[in-house]
């Protein structure tokens, strides 16, 4: 797979690093990368690459494909279940390292409101007491939500080294699913920051979200400094979402029609 998909960030798009020096000064276990996103999966494809080169001692590069070779393998991500049962492929990228969990507030494209899966939160710690794990704490693609307060609780509950992550350009270069390259020649990057300073016992869960808003740039007040392409983006997105809601309630509403005109039929 790293193969595969290496030039879709030295090839056919660049992706620029900093902080390599960061990754190689981590703890070989209960590391959280918590990071903004914009893809489903190539935005975690290219972690996985920027980690493992930068453990090979490249410096803020992914030259030469050779560092695939010895990987780090304990690495996970965090994902939703029904995401990585779409099909064949993320079923396979479900096996290389996912920790499927069961989103809260969303389901099949519809507003849920569940409980917690208390086994979704001892899968994580299961994983960071393996090696790292790397979560999209927004849980969506959509740039400027809202955290979900679930890291919180899994960073008071594990007390992990909690690394921030700011990617920036996939939203440009790749479809949604982060499969299909949609634009070449586009400028990627990945910005590794020092870990956070956390007091685990004493900070609450709300002064832990803010930190990590502001540590991944998504908190509202960097809504300021968006450039004007991120605006078009956003829009884009924003008019996809309320297409595809209006497709779901014509289609609701033209199944209930046949249903309505079945039964009169058979009446």
């Amino acid at each position: 797979m790293g193969v595969m998909t290496h030039q879709r960030y030295k090839g056919f798009n660049k992706l620029e690093i900093d902080g390599s020096e960061v990754i190689r000064a981590l703890p070989e276990t209960n590391v959280l990368f918590v990071s903004n996103h914009q893809t489903y999966f190539a935005d975690v494809v290219a972690m996985f690459h920027v980690f493992n080169a930068s453990l090979s001692g490249r410096i803020d590069s992914i030259k030469n494909v050779g560092y695939l070779w010895n990987p780090k393998l304990n690495v996970y991500y965090v994902a939703a279940a029904e995401t990585m049962k779409k099909s064949l492929l993320t079923k396979v990228l479900a096996y290389a390292g996912s920790i499927s969990i069961e989103r809260t507030w969303r389901a099949n494209g519809q507003e849920v409101n569940r409980q917690v899966k208390f086994s979704d939160i001892s899968n994580i710690g299961k994983a960071l007491a393996d090696g790292w794990v790397i979560t999209f704490p927004q849980g969506t693609t959509t740039p400027w939500k809202p955290l979900r307060k679930g890291t919180a609780h899994i960073i008071k509950k594990y007390k992990p080294v909690v690394v921030p992550v700011v990617i920036d350009g996939f939203r440009r270069s790749f479809d949604k699913k982060g499969l299909r390259v949609k634009k070449k020649g586009i400028l990627q990057s990945m910005v590794i920051k020092e870990p956070l300073a956390i007091d685990y016992e004493n900070e609450s869960v709300e002064d832990i979200i803010e930190k990590l808003e502001y540590a991944i740039e998504q908190h509202p007040s960097f809504l300021k400094v968006l450039s004007q392409e991120d605006l078009l983006a956003i829009e884009e997105e924003n008019q996809q979402r309320r297409w595809r809601a209006q497709q779901k309630k014509a289609d609701k509403k033209k199944k209930k029609a046949d249903k309505k005109r079945k039964k009169d039929q058979e009446g």
